[in-house]
């Protein structure tokens, strides 16, 4: 299985049950592992055979826009949702933590792993 990965992608969002957290965007971390769908891009060296990390960095952000998520781990349930039906990617890995919300803690969050429903 190859695998491309995004690492301390950085992003504010809305995010939290609190009330002030429904207004006051907080930085979180993102770091994502992605199974590709096929691994033709290793043997052909030709862009159209590759998942474009630009666009799925840009899919992302605009999950982050879009909708408030009380739970990390609602939003790391939709980014792997995103990932797997989007992308086609058979599995995908989802690290979402939210940095430094708690006195002593750097970061604190969740870590997901999700497979592909289809065949492939």
């Amino acid at each position: 299985m190859d695998i491309i990965f995004l690492h301390d992608f950085k992003a504010k969002t809305l995010i939290g049950i609190y009330p002030w957290e429904k207004k006051v965007a907080q930085t979180i971390q993102l770091d994502l592992e992605i199974a590709l769908p096929e691994n033709h891009a290793c043997q052909t060296d030709n862009f159209d055979d590759a998942l474009d990390y630009a666009v799925i960095v840009e899919r992302i952000h605009h999950i982050l826009a879009e909708k408030h998520f009380s739970l990390l781990e609602a939003l790391a349930e939709h980014i792997a949702q995103t990932i797997l039906t989007e992308f086609k990617s058979p599995w995908v890995k989802v690290s979402v933590a939210k940095l430094g919300i708690i006195r002593g803690v750097k970061k604190l969050g969740v870590c997901i792993e999700r497979k592909s429903t289809l065949t492939i």
